[in-house]
């Protein structure tokens, strides 16, 4: 789970993907075939491992994943996610190795909820996002929603807060990543953690 760019095949990564499809989908959010996980296998060119779409991500294999270009596109494999232009967005803006889309109750509410960004303060698992536990404010930003991969991607680009690695697209989920499937995976439970907090209302 910790192996460093290029060092996972697609075989390789496909299986690190179809692990973490089924956590995800264990929880309750990636439920269907929602949602979609990508690792990134190389950086010049970019390339991803992307999940493959319309499947259950509770039933995922090795086999159900697509190699995608720096644009999203498919240079290997079936048919990637809708959404394969957008992980290969963030894996080119933010440095990160593995990126996850999750569509939580949370994420969906706390985005209709706090429109302009959501603040966390105070709050000890910020430390789970590398942020200060007390006396910062931490903004999660939301961005609306969009079927233009492009436009939602210009979207994230300018709404991104260097200090929280994750976005919640309006009515849609949340979008976060980190160096590498581990962390990612990491980074998406303290995040929606913070959420399910702020919308209990405590």
């Amino acid at each position: 789970m910790t192996a460093g760019i290029g060092a996972l095949d697609l075989e390789e990564a496909g299986a690190v993907l179809a692990a973490e499809s089924a956590r995800f989908a264990s929880f309750g959010w990636m439920r269907g075939t929602s949602g979609n996980l990508s690792v990134v296998l190389s950086r010049d060119p970019l390339r991803l491992a992307v999940t493959a779409s319309g499947r259950d991500k509770g039933e995922l294999t090795a086999a159900d994943v697509v190699l995608v270009d720096g644009r999203g596109a498919a240079a290997q494999g079936g048919r990637p996610s809708a959404e394969a232009e957008l992980h290969a967005r963030v894996a080119a803006l933010t440095g990160a190795g593995a990126v996850v889309h999750v569509h939580t109750v949370a994420a969906v509410a706390m985005g209709c909820r706090a429109p302009g960004g959501i603040v966390f303060r105070d709050l000890e698992m910020l430390k789970g996002v590398g942020q200060p536990a007390h006396d910062v404010d931490v903004v999660l930003p939301v961005i609306a929603n969009s079927q233009d991969m492009t436009e939602l991607g210009d979207r994230l680009e300018a709404a991104r807060n260097p200090r929280m690695p994750a976005v919640v697209v309006a009515g849609h989920g949340l979008y976060v990543w980190g160096a590498d499937p581990r962390q990612a995976r990491h980074h998406t439970e303290v995040v929606e953690w913070l959420l399910e907090l702020e919308l209990a209302g405590t």
